[in-house]
């Protein structure tokens, strides 16, 4: 029976036999079903799981960060956690021969290696996109993972500062230099990014307003060449008996596969590409312009006289890239020598650990706790839904207790 073309053009031809006549016509039948249904599988074997998951990552995922459609960091998400969990767990089946239960058991052993369950939830999805795309295109009649019901995340309570904590850290960056990173952060609950992605040509000291329109992130290297193993980029375990010099060497590859797992290291190979510091377009309402507050005014305009007095300083050393925030030579701030001197504020004004993005969760905190509308506060922080404001407000908020006074009086005033 023909049932469509192959990819070369030619007829697609399918045959039934068995030695019962009945048994044939009933198979025919069947067929004639999937035809007229448009669910015929392809000719020749579907991939595996390990086969697809590289050729959607490759094309179709990268079209998307060409196109500016999905972050390169998504990305790189993709595939970490692919080759961490879907391929050891998964990757050796045919797409169409997923069945739910094999999900079942990779999320069971993920958890059983006490991995969080949102870690767990994020490989669910991946696995769920990929198998989406795959039904599109025919590969497969059913997405397997709409069967599975990932586990349910807990929202992390956040610990943001208090107002006073909040002072007690503008009062230590006031004397350091780019301590406006820190007070920017907390007037305007900027993330990480797009607080070392700030450049003058979109701050309007005059007005008073701000352009949230580009963030700073690390990248994560890919291969250049042709055959990772053979540009001088493996790395070797301690442990590997392979034929090797040094087990911690870079050599030109491994004669046979590494029984201890060498990793191919992207970030040397002399033609790695798409990774590093790179500057890009925040998504969706991320983008997004805001006032400044008056006091924050005159520390930006003292900072930018600072910043150009380094700038004479450091003559043709100086790199321009016109940030608000930048090294001593101009050029960007790496993410990680940012949160490290974070870390070293809190420490100097005797504050409790916490991560940079807290600042973030302060600033909504604080906003919240002084009457300012959620969905004004939306609208400075970038978030795309009012259900993210429900972090941002605590039973113990003074709002909150207003609120129970006010019901106290009411009822039993």
């Amino acid at each position: 029976m023909t049932v469509g073309t192959k990819p070369n053009g030619a007829a697609d031809r399918r045959h039934r036999q068995d030695p019962s006549e009945s048994v044939v016509r009933a198979k025919v039948k069947e067929l004639e079903k999937l035809r007229d249904a448009g669910k015929t599988k392809k000719a020749g074997r579907a991939p595996t799981i390990e086969q697809w998951l590289t050729i959607w990552m490759d094309t179709a995922c990268a079209r998307k960060v060409a196109d500016g459609t999905m972050a390169p960091r998504t990305l790189d998400d993709y595939r970490s956690k692919s080759r961490l969990y879907l391929v050891p767990g998964i990757g050796k089946h045919r797409v169409d021969k997923l069945g739910a239960e094999h999900l079942d058991a990779l999320y069971l052993d993920m958890l059983r290696r006490d991995l969080s369950a949102g870690t767990v939830l994020k490989t669910h999805r991946i696995i769920s996109r990929a198998l989406k795309v795959a039904m599109q295109r025919d590969i497969v009649h059913r997405n397997v993972a709409t069967l599975v019901e990932p586990p349910t995340v807990t929202e992390t309570e956040i610990e943001p500062f208090n107002q006073e904590e909040a002072r007690a850290l503008l009062n230590e960056v006031s004397g350091r230099r780019n301590g406006a990173r820190w007070s920017i952060a907390l007037a305007e609950g900027l993330r990480q990014g797009e607080a070392l992605g700030l450049r003058w040509k979109y701050v309007d000291l005059d007005t008073g307003v701000m352009k949230i329109w580009w963030q700073l992130q690390r990248l994560t290297w890919e291969h250049g060449c042709e055959d990772p193993h053979a540009c001088g980029a493996t790395h070797h375990r301690k442990g590997c008996k392979a034929s090797c010099k040094r087990h911690t060497e870079l050599s030109n590859g491994c004669p046979k596969p590494c029984p201890k797992g060498c990793t191919s290291h992207a970030r040397m190979c002399p033609e790695r590409t798409g990774g590093g510091l790179v500057f890009r377009t925040p998504k969706g309402r991320n983008k997004r312009i805001v006032t400044i507050p008056p006091p924050l005014i005159p520390l930006l305009r003292a900072h930018r006289k600072a910043q150009l007095r380094e700038r004479l300083a450091a003559g043709e050393l100086w790199e321009e890239h016109d940030l608000l925030f930048c090294q001593e030579n101009g050029r960007p701030i790496d993410p990680r020598h940012d949160w490290e001197e974070f870390k070293d504020i809190l420490a100097a004004a005797g504050l409790r650990d916490a991560r940079v993005h807290d600042s973030r969760h302060t600033a909504g905190t604080l906003m919240i706790e002084s009457g300012v509308s959620p969905r004004v506060v939306m609208e400075v922080l970038g978030h795309s839904s009012m259900r993210m404001m429900v972090r941002y407000t605590h039973v113990g908020s003074p709002l909150a207790k207003d609120a129970a006074s006010r019901m106290g009086d009411a009822l039993w005033g």
